[in-house]
């Protein structure tokens, strides 16, 4: 299936420099979104770090790319999110280390949403609060899930909803490249149709993604134009993180 995409990271009005990091190889089939962690040191090492270790891994597993294209079995997905998976916990390992090693890297970390295109399957993995959309005929949902100390509250029936939106905490994340040297990675397949489109995102767009209604808008663009229009929205809005935005459309 072919595709076209647009991605794109700017620095946003308060922060003095961008912590975010995008990797986008069409060939490979492989979209990746990192936003480093605020208050850790180095953010900007290690998203741009983990971005380009996940590209490295998934490169190295070609075979099993080229393999699951041709058989697309149930077998070959399952193969896909083992590539995924392995490829973002190795990051999380080596990131972990590189701060080990060097004590002005010392704790830092990063999100990591990585989408991962072979045949008509789609693979996203997950950690943290980046996040993945999906534009299917005329409705959005969101693939992935936000690993953030609100979104565990929200889930276990901890606090409202009402509560969620006025939280002070909803930038503290659960899980994060680097902070460990293991990370548990949520995996998702999906299946692909001609006319899908995915949006990733760091947290500094969706934070100012108010509703549904938003994200339509923004993903019923040309991913060139919506990308775009997307961070003029969240600069419009108060910029007040760094922004990132990729878009995806699956052609005939």
């Amino acid at each position: 299936m072919r595709l076209r995409y647009f991605g794109h990271t700017d620095v946003g009005l308060s922060r003095a420099h961008n912590e975010d990091a995008f990797l986008a190889d069409p060939e490979l089939g492989l979209f990746v979104v990192c936003d480093g962690v605020g208050g850790r040191a180095r953010g900007e090492i290690a998203s741009a770090e983990t971005a380009d270790l996940i590209w490295e891994w998934v490169k190295r597993e070609q075979p099993v790319l080229r393999r699951a294209s041709n058989a697309a079995s149930l077998t070959d997905e399952v193969a896909l999110g083992r590539v995924l998976r392995g490829a973002i916990q190795n990051a999380c390992y080596l990131v972990h280390s590189m701060g080990e090693l060097n004590p002005d890297q010392k704790g830092m970390s990063t999100t990591a949403s990585a989408m991962l295109v072979v045949g008509e399957t789609g693979i996203v993995g997950q950690v943290g609060d980046s996040r993945v959309y999906m534009a299917r005929d005329g409705v959005i949902s969101q693939v992935t899930e936000d690993h953030t100390l609100v979104n565990y509250q929200l889930k276990h029936g901890l606090i409202t909803e009402a509560q969620a939106r006025a939280s002070t905490a909803k930038n503290v994340i659960t899980r994060a490249v680097g902070h460990r040297e293991y990370v548990d990675v949520d995996i998702v397949n999906l299946s692909l149709r001609p006319g899908d489109r995915f949006l990733l995102c760091s947290d500094g767009l969706h934070g100012y993604l108010e509703d549904a209604d938003d994200v339509v808008a923004l993903m019923g663009q040309d991913v060139e134009s919506g990308v775009l229009s997307a961070i003029e929205h969240a600069n419009a809005r108060g910029g007040s993180d760094n922004i990132t935005a990729m878009m995806l459309e699956l052609l005939e």
